[in-house]
């Protein structure tokens, strides 16, 4: 395997944190009784089922391509879902409030020119495909936080975002250490792998505590009732 432990450990995290915050946000949604933020939670999975395949891609030495050719296609869905889901968010916001109240590589990044079963040209047609997708997600989101700022912590649109910087700091990254520091690919450059995949486990981490706090605030919301109940 060409990971070091410490590399190991953040590229473990970070499949865990959005995991967490898949979980996180299935739970906030059931908690306000809103079934459109219930379903980004549960859009949020395909994306952690593709950052496993990085993972076992990892594993065997980044010697079987066909994982990572399933880990982008599995990727450009979850894109895709995240865009229905946050548009479905869109769409009820604009009800409730009429009522009266890159070139990017996906979430997941691999190192490097790897090999694919699928060839360059089809490789690189799901990557920009998938990065159109998760830029209108991500548009969507700021429009949503706009139209209802109570409903997303600012933090987690801050944190979804933030992935443009993993994305253009691993491919500042994969540059140097293929032209400058000549390691065939930016995962055999264990420093410099490394360090860009701690800003996705900073970006995955921003999610989390973003979603926190807004259950936190639900949970405040919900017991203020029984005080006043209590008190009278």
């Amino acid at each position: 395997m060409l990971l070091s432990l410490p590399n190991w450990l953040i590229h473990i995290s970070s499949s865990l944190e959005w995991g967490i915050a898949s979980f996180l946000m299935f739970r906030y949604g059931n908690m306000i009784g809103r079934t459109d933020v219930r379903r980004l939670g549960l859009f949020m999975i395909p994306h952690w089922v593709g950052s496993w395949f990085v993972l076992a891609y990892h594993i065997s030495g980044d010697a079987v391509p066909v994982l990572l050719d399933l880990s982008e296609t599995v990727n450009l869905f979850g894109s895709l879902a995240l865009l229905y889901a946050s548009l479905g968010i869109l769409k009820a916001t604009k009800s409730r409030n009429r009522g009266g109240i890159i070139a990017a590589a996906g979430l997941f990044l691999v190192s490097g020119r790897p090999q694919s079963y699928m060839g360059e040209d089809v490789f690189d047609l799901i990557l920009q495909i998938s990065s159109v997708v998760y830029l209108s997600f991500l548009v969507i989101l700021v429009k949503i936080k706009k139209r209802d700022p109570d409903l997303l912590s600012g933090l987690t649109v801050a944190g979804f975002w933030f992935v443009l910087v993993f994305i253009g700091v691993t491919v500042f990254f994969m540059y140097l250490s293929t032209e400058v520091r000549a390691f065939p690919t930016l995962t055999h450059d264990d420093l410099l792998h490394g360090s860009a995949e701690s800003l996705l486990t900073i970006s995955n981490l921003m999610i989390i505590l973003g979603i926190h706090r807004q259950i936190k605030h639900a949970e405040t919301r919900a017991c203020k009732p029984l005080v006043s109940a209590l008190r009278a």
